[in-house]
């Protein structure tokens, strides 16, 4: 498995540096990241050429590309170049919104993972039955609805019951425009009331969408494992339901699961970018959606070449979790 491990992860440099490379050849022609100091009243074009030659914006593609990919492996992510001057650094602006990020990211993910999974199982065991009907209503009402109505609904009903709990004399709970600027503050009842109400409405509003396909992934999964050889198999020998279904068929049905979990917890960055944006979340979102609007090569690549490694990373460790689920599976 460590052979297997480490080609895979000598594969993954090619893949990321063509995909880099592609990624950085669109973004610096998508727009003029001097754009806004040319607006400028009384600036010449001196200063512009003068600013492009100070950020390197004067170089052909590919020795901005190398510069930038050599700087990038050392740690050094460039500056954020959206007015034409350096104002920030990208690697620390990048590792702050993926910090904040990461905490919504996992959270709603293992919450979503375990109600999915579970009521993908019950609904397979009990298929047409109330609860598989339920479920499955449910699950296609959360497709059917993009991420973004659900924040929304979700934010109009945090703020209704901020509301009932001031006119009861209460102190307001859910926080629709943020985490506290000062941090969680006082003793450990108040920080976990402060904690849960600044992440229940954010983690939820991404949490349904995917627990709606993990619910169903899981339960045609399920449905096709207890229809198989070996299922029919265990219930002729007078195994009893339970083993059957947690021992033999509750595993090998996981695969599946298993792969949509890793590309979400990659893709999932695009569904935090309206989530944070509602939510007042200064995450990957929110970063994307600020370079977008300015126009920041630098911040974008980092955004981009940091979801292209979660991509990877997560979809190695789904390959090495299927040799646990599944031990018919081997790593060559």
């Amino acid at each position: 498995m460590i052979r297997y491990i480490i080609r895979r992860l000598l594969i993954s440099i090619p893949v990321l540096l063509v995909g880099t490379f592609l990624s950085y050849v669109m973004v610096t022609s998508l727009g003029d990241p001097l754009s806004e100091l040319r607006a400028k009243p009384g600036v010449t074009e001196a200063d512009v050429q003068a600013a492009a030659h100070a950020l390197g914006l004067d170089k052909p593609v590919l020795v901005r590309y190398w510069d930038w990919l050599t700087g990038f492996v050392q740690g050094d992510w460039g500056t954020s170049v959206a007015l034409g001057t350096a104002r920030a650094d990208v690697y620390t602006m990048v590792t702050d919104a993926l910090w904040v990020t990461v905490q919504l990211v996992i959270a709603a993910q293992v919450l979503a993972i375990i109600l999915g999974v579970a009521v993908g199982v019950l609904a397979a065991v009990r298929q047409y039955s109330i609860f598989d009907y339920t479920a499955t209503s449910l699950a296609f009402l959360m497709f059917s609805m993009p991420v973004f109505c659900v924040a929304i609904l979700l934010k109009s009903y945090g703020i209704q019951l901020n509301n009932l709990l001031v006119s009861l004399g209460l102190d307001r709970w859910l926080t629709t425009a943020g985490p506290p600027t000062g941090g969680y503050t006082g003793d450990l009842g108040e920080v976990v009331f402060s904690y849960t109400g600044t992440f229940l409405l954010p983690t939820i509003s991404l949490m349904l969408i995917s627990f709606a396909a993990y619910s169903r992934f899981q339960r045609a999964s399920m449905l096709e494992t207890l229809h198989s050889d070996y299922v029919r198999t265990a219930r002729a020998k007078g195994i009893s339901q339970a083993r059957v279904i947690f021992r033999h068929a509750f595993r090998n049905a996981l695969i599946p699961v298993t792969t949509l979990a890793a590309l979400s917890f990659g893709t999932l960055f695009t569904g935090a970018v309206l989530t944070e944006t509602v939510f007042g979340w200064h995450g990957m979102g929110s970063l994307l959606v600020t370079a977008v609007r300015q126009f920041d090569p630098n911040i974008l690549m980092g955004w981009l070449v940091v979801v292209a490694i979660a991509v990877v990373v997560f979809n190695l460790i789904a390959d090495i979790l299927y040799v646990f689920l599944d031990p018919r599976i081997r790593l060559g």
